[in-house]
């Protein structure tokens, strides 16, 4: 091996050294979040609740999706047979998070569909991303919805037709309710 081809290799190891590292340190960190608000007792604590919805004609098959929330697979699904394009809302994370800057990421597979004169939309495949940073309050709820559509008209070509919007509804966290004097345990 001479002396270039060895440099470059060992600037990709250390490359991916450095990548491991930062991601170890957000691990930690996250580690150390959960950990304070479990220790903390969690009185308040906050919560994300997200959801894709798939708008898209039936000009386009989804035929994979794949979400990650702060560096985590959350939702990983591939599927050719129509069944992933059937469903039109699908949930990706619903649960406790610590408070603060998160990010999720999305990644979303198209095969164009089409019969008749257009079976020529079968040989379209269109791949979609899109990333989000939202801000979690504690005490609150963030409901944060992802949403494949199309953008543009009919003269807007179809490669430039499918698009991720984003939506975001913060709510109060509501409270465990007690149950009431008379109630059987």
């Amino acid at each position: 091996m001479d002396g270039s081809t060895y440099t470059v290799r060992l600037r990709d190891l250390e490359q991916r050294v450095d990548e491991l590292k930062d991601q170890i340190r957000r691990s930690h960190t996250r580690l150390a979040l959960l950990s304070d608000t479990i220790i903390g007792g969690g009185v308040a604590g906050s919560r994300a609740e997200i959801t894709f919805r798939n708008e898209m004609s039936s000009a386009f098959r989804l035929t994979r999706a794949l979400f990650v929330l702060d560096g985590a697979v959350q939702y990983n699904r591939t599927d050719d047979s129509g069944a992933l394009a059937d469903q039109k809302e699908i949930p990706v994370f619903s649960g406790s998070i610590p408070a603060g800057d998160h990010t999720v990421s999305v990644l979303l597979n198209f095969q164009g569909h089409g019969y008749g004169i257009f079976t020529y939309l079968r040989g379209y495949k269109f791949e979609v991303k899109s990333s989000h940073s939202f801000t979690v309050v504690e005490g609150k709820v963030l409901q944060l919805t992802s949403t494949a559509l199309e953008k543009g008209g009919v003269t807007t070509p179809l490669e430039q037709r499918p698009a991720i919007d984003w939506f975001e509804k913060v709510q109060a966290l509501a409270p465990p309710t007690a149950p009431s004097p008379g109630a059987k345990k």
